[in-house]
């Protein structure tokens, strides 16, 4: 199974970029799909996550400017964010929880390699 990230960048504050995340390798399906960034000198943390019944959570620090989506045909999920802020600046990274494989009931947790977001004040 692969996460393969896209779409980061550098950008000013206040401007938007959007992420997308695709996974592939056989999946049956994914349970929840999620984006987590670190910044340096910090620890990871959720950023947002969607269910297969596209139910959402976001941390506090993104609500009501950062939108998830997915799309559950293509195994892809994809964050909007904007009204980037300088605090935002970090490596994002998609995560897949409770993911399925055809051929096996076995539900595995994997994570891509990362975005770098940086936004400039």
């Amino acid at each position: 199974v692969q996460l393969v990230e896209s779409g980061g960048g550098l950008v000013q504050a206040g401007k938007s970029l959007r992420l997308s995340c695709v996974a592939s390798g056989n999946i049956f399906s994914i349970n929840v799909m999620g984006w987590y960034r670190q910044a340096p000198g910090k620890q990871r943390e959720l950023v947002a996550t969607i269910t297969s019944a596209n139910s959402t959570n976001y941390a506090d620090s993104v609500r009501g400017r950062f939108t998830i989506s997915r799309d559950n045909a293509k195994n892809t999920v994809y964050l909007q964010m904007n009204s980037l802020k300088p605090e935002d600046t970090a490596v994002y990274y998609c995560n897949a929880d409770g993911l399925r494989r055809w051929g096996t009931y076995r539900l595995n947790n994997y994570w891509g390699q990362g975005t770098q977001v940086t936004v400039s004040s």
